[in-house]
């Protein structure tokens, strides 16, 4: 299939690297990247710089604008709110309509919500745009009751930076250690412990109704250990950050193929072959027909646009190593690389006392995953162990003497 006109619709890191990678790779016809909100940014910020004010609104830009000038690459500040699946026309909301020769859809996932009585009141806020941050950021006030419900990645760093804030926090999920597929048990209490070493309040149950008396939330809390097994928490403030729903509508009115996600080939390539999806909205269809698990990471999904670029050129599809992820709290930086919850063993570098790195090996021997507690060279080089395939030995993983990039060579 001939490609002389590209449209992105999603202005993410995976729809800012298509396009990018698309120029690099030669592409000299018309691109173009719809969203509603403009210039293309970066996500990872929103519970981080952008909520702490470490980043004004125009430093989580990807680029700035003479960028897209330079590159000729058109911004569409509209929604895409069909895709017509025999003509591949996109229909905008303001009416205007598009008619490339190649779609790339790259709108991410959306927050999900609570599916409880009370879960959709007004003012329950989600994070997943730079809107939801900085009204999230006028609220973490001095004083302000926090309640986040959720305590991955997201709710945590919002979290620390709450209680950085002076907020009264109180963080509540259904695992009692969260994180533990992500980083493994020893990291992820490690990393748990932190809270209420900040004051943060933690709660293990589920939230079974929200009610609003014009003045506070109260979330009523089942599982948690009261006389009738209930908490009432009042808050001032509910953060709600559950992950994220893949279902795309978009791609249902061009009738893809959607399985947790938009299926598509190790291209991004969907069921439709004018169409590609890439980043969150996207999951991997193997060669055998099975689903891969999918990665939420910034590096996935800027690698995701780098492959769908390369499949539109007609190139040959970019290789990549272990999917890569980090996060921020309580003054501490978390990396990660490969997977921590696969069958094995999990190898732990203590230092002073206290976990600091681990290590996942495969029954076979390979190192397949790590994770570190302000270790990023130390995960760095794991990256390239994992990737070699290398076995080593679980004493020497283990060491606090032995440099870990000694160990890569």
């Amino acid at each position: 299939m001939s490609v002389s006109s590209v449209v992105i619709i999603g202005g993410g890191i995976s729809g800012f690297s298509c396009a990018r990678e698309l120029r690099a790779g030669g592409f000299t016809g018309s691109l173009t990247i719809v969203d509603p909100e403009g210039l293309p940014y970066d996500r990872p910020p929103l519970s981080k710089e952008l909520l702490t004010g470490e980043f004004a609104t125009d430093d989580t830009l990807l680029a700035p604008a003479s960028w897209y000038e330079d590159n000729d690459v058109a911004i569409v500040t509209d929604r895409a709110d069909r895709i017509e699946p025999d003509t591949g026309r996109i229909v905008l909301e303001s009416g205007d309509a598009l008619q490339p020769d190649a779609i790339v859809l790259a709108t991410g996932g959306s927050a999900r919500r609570l599916a409880i009585p009370g879960g959709d009141l007004p003012g329950i806020l989600t994070l997943r745009t730079k809107a939801d941050s900085l009204a999230l950021k006028e609220r973490l006030v001095p004083g302000a009751r926090v309640a986040i419900i959720g305590a991955g990645l997201i709710g945590a760093e919002v979290a620390s930076t709450a209680a950085k804030n002076g907020c009264e926090v109180t963080l509540i999920d259904p695992a009692p250690i969260p994180l533990v597929p992500a980083v493994g048990p020893e990291i992820a209490e490690a990393l748990h412990a932190m809270h209420a070493e900040h004051g943060i309040t933690c709660f293990t149950g589920l939230p079974t109704e929200i009610t609003h008396d014009g003045e506070a939330f109260a979330i009523d809390l089942d599982g948690a250990h009261d006389t009738e097994g209930k908490t009432m928490i009042a808050a001032d403030v509910v953060l709600v950050a559950i992950g994220i729903d893949t279902y795309c509508p978009l791609a249902a009115s061009a009738e893809l193929e959607q399985e947790g996600g938009v299926l598509v080939d190790a291209g991004g390539r969907t069921s439709n072959e004018r169409i590609w999806a890439i980043g969150d909205v996207a999951r991997l269809r193997n060669e055998d027909g099975s689903l891969a698990r999918r990665h939420e990471h910034w590096e996935s999904a800027a690698n995701d646009g780098k492959a769908a670029a390369a499949s539109i050129l007609g190139a040959e599809l970019p290789k990549f190593g272990s999917s890569w992820f980090w996060s921020d709290r309580h003054g501490v930086h978390v990396e990660g690389i490969g997977l921590m919850s696969e069958p094995g063993t999990t190898v732990i570098r203590e230092v002073e006392g206290r976990p600091q790195l681990a290590f996942r090996v495969a029954d076979d021997g390979r190192v397949i995953g790590a994770v570190a507690i302000d270790g990023g060279m130390a995960v760095r080089a794991a990256r390239r162990i994992i990737d070699r395939g290398k076995i080593v030995d679980p004493a020497d993983l283990a060491n606090p003497d032995i440099d870990v990039k000694k160990l890569a060579r």
